[in-house]
């Protein structure tokens, strides 16, 4: 069985945030885009459904949650290399995200980790062997 996976992320501002991703090497697919969502392609099976706030609320009925305080979770996402890792980690920091965490040179895992423009919490990294 084949499986793909579909994160939705509520975003304040579609097309700023596409172009926050399109930075870092996204594209996205056109067939599932429109004024209130966009498909990020990460990978053949993995994809994240950038949802404006009030179309996100509409599938949750729930309010969204204030990245400013609190978390809602932590997409992690492993990488071929060290260099693919930093080249995702500064292009997110020179299109306006933010730091979350420092690199660990000390684990296994070579670990990048970011605030979107949203607040999302994003973490990429390289684990040798893996």
């Amino acid at each position: 069985m084949s499986t793909k996976i579909f994160v939705n992320l509520p975003v304040k501002d579609l097309s700023r945030s596409m172009g926050f991703f399109t930075g870092l090497g996204f594209t996205f697919n056109p067939d599932f885009t429109d004024d209130k969502a966009a498909c990020m392609v990460i990978s053949d099976d993995i994809y994240a459904m950038l949802l404006t706030e009030p179309y996100f609320r509409k599938f949750t009925g729930k309010a969204v949650t204030d990245t400013a305080t609190s978390s809602e979770s932590i997409v992690a996402l492993l990488l071929d290399t060290r260099q693919d890792v930093d080249r995702i980690a500064e292009a997110a920091l020179a299109g306006g995200g933010r730091t979350a965490e420092q690199t660990n040179e000390n684990s296994p895992m070579y670990t990048r980790s970011f605030f979107d423009l949203d607040g999302h919490h994003w973490e990429f990294f390289h684990a040798a062997g893996a």
